[in-house]
């Protein structure tokens, strides 16, 4: 038996600075082995499952759901049993960061940060913030402790911007329901607006003030980021991807293909990772602090995917070696992920090319912010019907719009319109590769 030991909070991805308490999978006094999933943290990429990295009894849990910490705060103290093999890198995880060696021991697979860490004043919940502009107290203006509710009931709060704290709970043992919640929240409707017109009485506005954090923070700083450190070219062309599209209805009827879901997207992916393959430079990232462009082996391929977070881009690891039908169940698992809000962390590491398809919105294009640290993003658009010039006729066509930018510095005008015409080429004229 050992004397207990202290669990801090870890970066569980590159640059990770702070994680919200999502939700406890443990309470003091229970006992828990190697590997456990102690608790969810939301980080600015993904709600990440954190193992218990020792054996033991929880004797304190030292964040509440909803609390924001900075990476390196305590997060459990566990007593009792140490996995032989993790002592010395606990033992080391419990040293304060003013006195740790410049890199810093993770959980294995998170990535390591450096800084010191201090622990951070809990935000307030929108609805919580509403309340104490207008007034509005508990019964018998006794002041609200931390509510009963599940861990789905309370990502659900979360999302809606609702302080459980602030519910009138009707549930057997003072537990808060889901119709609780959706009625305190039809509630506040009213109090939103007085609480604006307390705030701006002759503004002639009504407004929510909603925390920006998480995905969206994160988001916004690296666009800014990228934005005005990347000098950005974008370069569109219309492709005829008529035969693409009926490609894509004969493989569907393919029994080795049955059950995937194939798209253009899937095929864009495949015509993407080709075109790089033939003009590898642009498979690239400019190092301005050692003066020199990283030219990668492998092709990571990021898609933008919009979540109810925000927008994030895992990306899939070494996509050259893959076939349509295996960048298919990757897109599905990725896409999956995702909207669940469980992207892995190294999901969203080490991209070197990403793909933004907002055709699925119904827009035919758009001039796209470079993912900061890579050298190219492609844009796709809707496939749509359009007159079109065909073997000396005009006829109805599938046409798509594409556009691609990129960082100015490593990438010439020669080598991005060698790559869109190729991924164009590719689309237009599907048979030549793709199925191969």
């Amino acid at each position: 038996m050992t004397a207990s030991r202290v669990f801090n909070l870890p970066d569980v991805g590159e640059g990770l600075t702070e994680g919200e308490i999502v939700a406890w999978h443990v309470s003091e006094g229970s006992s828990v082995r190697l590997n456990d999933v102690l608790v969810e943290i939301e980080t600015a990429k993904a709600v990440v499952e954190l193992p218990s990295p020792f054996e033991g009894v929880v004797e304190e849990i030292c964040a509440q759901v909803g609390e924001v910490l900075a990476v390196g705060s305590p997060l459990v103290r566990i007593g009792g049993g140490l996995s032989e093999p993790l002592q010395a890198a606990v033992a080391e995880a419990s040293i304060p960061h003013d006195e740790r060696p410049e890199r810093e021991p993770v959980l294995v697979g998170y990535g390591p940060t450096h800084g010191v860490a201090a622990r951070r004043p809990r935000r307030l919940e929108t609805a919580s913030a509403l309340t104490t502009l207008t007034n509005v107290t508990a019964p018998d203006g006794e002041a609200r402790g931390r509510a009963k509710a599940a861990p789905p009931l309370r990502k659900l709060a979360r999302d809606m911007g609702v302080d459980l704290a602030a519910v009138l709970a009707t549930g057997p043992e003072g537990r808060v329901t889901r119709s609780d919640v959706l009625a305190h929240t039809a509630s506040l409707e009213q109090v939103d607006t007085a609480a604006v017109t307390v705030m701006r009485p002759t503004a002639g506005l009504v407004a929510k003030r909603l925390p920006i954090k998480g995905v969206r923070k994160a988001t916004a700083a690296a666009m800014v980021a990228s934005a005005f450190t990347a000098p950005h070219v974008t370069e569109w062309v219309e492709v005829d991807v008529t035969r693409t599209v009926k490609l894509i209805e004969a493989a569907k009827r393919m029994k080795a293909l049955e059950g995937r879901r194939l798209t253009p997207l899937v095929f864009t992916m495949k015509a993407a990772v080709m075109a790089i393959g033939a003009n590898p430079a642009i498979n690239a990232r400019w190092d301005d602090d050692a003066g020199e462009i990283l030219q990668f082996a492998d092709i990571n391929l990021g898609v933008a995917a919009a979540t109810p977070r925000g927008l994030i881009v895992p990306n899939i690891a070494g996509a050259q070696h893959m076939s349509v039908a295996t960048l298919a169940d990757e897109l599905a698992a990725l896409v999956a992920e995702a909207r669940a809000g469980k992207t892995p962390p190294d999901r969203m590491r080490g991209g070197t090319f990403t793909i933004t398809n907002i055709g699925t919105f119904g827009v035919d294009g758009g001039t796209p912010i470079l993912n900061r640290g890579e050298a190219a993003i492609l844009c796709v658009g809707r496939v749509i019907g359009k007159p079109w010039a065909h073997k000396g006729k005009v006829r109805l066509r599938q046409v798509a719009t594409l556009s691609l930018s990129f960082d100015h510095r490593l990438v010439d005008g020669d080598l991005g319109s060698n790559v869109l015409r190729d991924i164009a080429d590719l689309l237009e004229h599907p048979e030549r590769a793709f199925l191969l």
